[in-house]
């Protein structure tokens, strides 16, 4: 008449003390749905139940997949439906809820093989088409794709703040700061994206949907805004350099990071409260759904996320463009002082901004039939991945980073002294109030004293630190490099110099 299989995660959530009592598992079976009555509902098979000591399993992160034989067989239009007994449907009083659940493919006109689980895709925040999949195999793929990548992703960009934020001397220029800043929207964006769909069980709690729709929608405009500050950054660094610059340059970013985004969200939640709640993506062949605390009004979605994506997307790329072919320019002009950069070394370079700034969420906007699919994979697994990707390109491969962990985190031979020449220059450079860009100037250029100090005098000019994410080589240190944005700087303040 009906079977159950439990999955092996079933008490991975509990307590040790639940854990404990946790030693025997109860099954219940009914023929007759006398005990069970829903208005709502035609039951079409006996009531499977099972109990684990009386204590509440939720949130498995694998399903319980149960059979049971149908009353009558399930032929032509009709389709069969899984659900569980909520006790808090219809008032308090109980009703069969589908939530979570679906019919497998196993299912036969005789009997129905139903699992009890969620499934919810890293794509749904930008799908634009708004209707998902409706192929369950490739929607749990997806689902796995997501949460590992969202998991991987924590844990980096984890690494990459306590990096950051433990080393004063690697985040003292403009890009370390909007880094940590960008690194932390990812986190928050990838924590909630990853409990919403437990959450989203919780359909009686729609002050929590609507909570976790809101927060959701914050953190993943603060993480557009904060690609879009890289981008400026880095536009205002290497192409206009000292030409447009801004008092308390930091305290104007982080207000704009941080503030912009909490006005549009707070807007929406303003017109209507329900904007927020629980979306139902992936109608299914088997008539279920996956359903996802987000945005609900499709106007709401598509003015405060997409125009606003769109908005950032443009700006960044075309500045991207911009400094490419500014870099591109200056590389020509100054082929001698390129010698030791290798095309390998380009694409990394490139490689790290497309990450950094945002480009693979483009990939949504091409997520239509008949390549649909293809892209909701790409834009799963790049955007899922792009705080890990962050922490290779940003943080694992910059040398000054590296310096730092083999100073104070390694041992033995790998461990490097503290007063080496790397230490020994970066010590110096903190002590040095005067600006780096004129450092790296006098070093490479050999200007006179007679224009130098004329600027040197000029406390307006500070040391900002305009290191750019292109490279790891900063200007910080005042070392002679052949790095292009380097090149760029110095000739740019020689012919001030010379105008001076």
């Amino acid at each position: 008449m009906g079977k159950i299989t439990l999955p092996a995660s079933l008490t991975e959530n509990l307590s040790p003390e639940q854990q404990k009592i946790a030693s025997r598992v109860q099954f219940t079976f009914f023929q007759k749905s006398t005990f069970f009555q829903d208005k709502n509902m035609t039951l079409n098979s006996p009531i499977l139940g099972s109990s684990l000591a009386n204590l509440s399993i939720k949130n498995l992160r694998e399903g319980v997949e149960f059979t049971l034989r149908n009353k009558q067989p399930v032929v032509g239009n009709y389709v069969a439906s899984c659900v569980f007994w909520d006790f808090d449907e219809n008032g308090g009083s109980g009703g069969w809820n589908p939530n979570g659940c679906h019919v497998k493919n196993s299912s036969t006109e005789n009997e129905t093989t139903c699992s009890c689980d969620h499934l919810t895709s890293f794509a749904v925040l930008l799908d634009i088409s708004r209707q998902g999949l409706t192929d369950r195999l490739q929607a749990t793929i997806l689902t796995y794709i997501t949460f590992i990548g969202c998991g991987v992703s924590s844990i980096f960009l984890s690494v990459t703040l306590l990096t950051y934020l433990a080393f004063d001397k690697i985040r003292r220029d403009i890009p370390s700061k909007i880094l940590v800043h960008l690194c932390f929207a990812l986190l928050f964006l990838n924590l909630v994206f990853l409990l919403d769909s437990w959450l989203a069980l919780y359909t009686n709690a729609v002050g929590l949907c609507i909570s976790t729709g809101f927060f959701l929608h914050y953190f993943l405009l603060v993480s557009f805004t904060w690609m879009g500050l890289e981008a400026l950054h880095m536009y205002l660094a290497i192409v206009k350099v000292f030409n447009n610059y801004m008092t308390r340059y930091m305290l104007k970013f982080s207000l704009a990071g941080w503030g912009i985004p909490l006005i549009v969200v707070i807007i929406v939640i303003a017109v209507n409260k329900d904007n927020y709640g629980l979306v139902s993506y992936g109608h299914f062949s088997d008539g279920s759904t996956d359903d996802f605390c987000w945005l609900t009004n499709d106007t709401a979605f598509y003015v405060s996320v997409v125009a606003y994506f769109c908005i950032i997307f443009v700006s960044n790329l075309t500045m991207f463009v911009v400094v490419m072919v500014h870099l591109r320019r200056i590389k020509r002009q100054n082929p001698h002082n390129n010698q030791n950069r290798s095309r390998l070394q380009d694409l990394r370079s490139i490689a790290g901004l497309t990450f950094l700034l945002g480009l693979t969420w483009a990939f949504a906007f091409f997520a239509w039939e008949p390549v649909n699919l293809a892209f909701m994979y790409l834009f799963s697994i790049l955007n899922s991945l792009q705080g890990f990707f962050i922490f290779v390109f940003h943080c694992a491969m910059k040398e000054n980073v590296r310096k730092q962990w083999r100073m104070y985190l390694c041992c033995g031979r790998l461990r490097l002294a503290e007063n080496s020449e790397w230490s020994r220059t970066a010590t110096q450079s903190k002590n040095n109030k005067k600006s780096s860009i004129l450092t790296a100037l006098s070093s490479n250029s050999g200007t006179n004293s007679a224009p130098r100090s004329s600027v040197s005098s000029n406390e307006s000019v500070p040391s900002r630190g305009i290191g750019s994410p292109i490279d790891d080589s900063q200007i910080m240190t005042g070392e002679v490099n052949n790095d292009v944005v380097l090149n760029e700087i110095n000739s740019q303040l020689s012919s001030r110099l010379r105008s001076v």
